[in-house]
């Protein structure tokens, strides 16, 4: 019998959820110990093997010089690379750094600013090397790790969703707090993975597992618009966990923009 695929679990700027989702996993994690090498996996175990290893799995965002070098040696020590979360995959809830200038924040808090070194940017694994899959999510589910994890043993393609949470709703049951109460969700345009567990408890999504695989969300920002909320209200939602994901980064930036020709006019008027 040959010898077991070695998996590695790594950590970047994040808050260790995901890999909580891992060790969550609990009697399952047992079952794929017996089928991988759990090589290395800081957050579980000191005990390291040295790669390299056949599947591993990314979570955080790249911050610092270090973290864009090291992100490298990960990627060169891996077979296949997975990034997982919303922090691997989006820059995370720290990417909100992105759309300002982090020199001005470092100089407030940190009282010797020499000593810091960040990247302009809070950026997803993708930016800096070739990713085999993203699996969203903060944290990521564990139903979809152990699917992943499933796939990649027997040599086949994960099979996980791209339709938005609305279909999640829809098996659910689920009414619709958009329409039924006028409350903002981004369901519509939010990847399923999290059960729909906002909206069961009437409340909206708050886009934890990032842009589904065609979000319209010029359609849905219209939409919150008819029922009430304006540009600030808009910006903030889609500033949330998946800031710097593409489409949601697009759709906060224009309404972003729309705030500061509405500033200027009023400021133009009023002088």
């Amino acid at each position: 019998m040959g010898r077991k695929p070695k998996l590695a679990v790594y950590k970047f700027a994040s808050c260790d959820g995901c890999q909580l989702s891992l060790l969550n996993c609990e009697e399952e994690l047992m079952a794929v110990a017996g089928e991988m090498e759990i090589a290395y996996f800081l957050e579980a175990s000191r005990a390291v093997v040295k790669g390299p290893y056949q599947l591993s799995l990314v979570e955080g965002s790249i911050t610092t010089p270090r973290d864009a070098e090291r992100v490298h040696q990960v990627r060169r020590a891996s077979r296949f690379l997975v990034s997982i979360g919303a922090c691997a995959t989006s820059g995370g809830i720290q990417s909100l750094r992105n759309f300002k200038d982090v020199r001005e924040f470092v100089s407030v808090v940190y009282a010797t600013a020499e000593y810091i070194e960040a990247l302009e940017k809070s950026t997803p694994i993708s930016y800096h090397v070739r990713v085999d899959l993203e699996l969203q999510g903060c944290p990521v589910g564990k139903d979809q790790l152990l699917e992943v994890i499933s796939a990649f043993l027997h040599n086949r393609r994960p099979n996980v969703p791209a339709y938005s949470v609305c279909m999640e709703c829809k098996k659910a049951g689920n009414v619709c707090v958009m329409v039924a109460s006028g409350t903002p969700c981004l369901g519509p345009v939010t990847r399923a993975g999290c059960g729909a567990v906002c909206p069961a408890y009437q409340r909206g999504c708050y886009g934890c597992f990032g842009p589904s695989g065609s979000p319209n969300t010029i359609s849905l920002s219209e939409r919150w618009q008819q029922i009430g909320k304006g540009e600030e209200e808009i910006v903030r939602a889609f500033r949330s966990f998946n800031a710097y994901a593409e489409p949601f980064r697009r759709e906060s930036e224009a309404y972003e923009r729309l705030l500061t020709e509405k500033a200027l006019r009023d400021s133009t008027s009023s002088s």
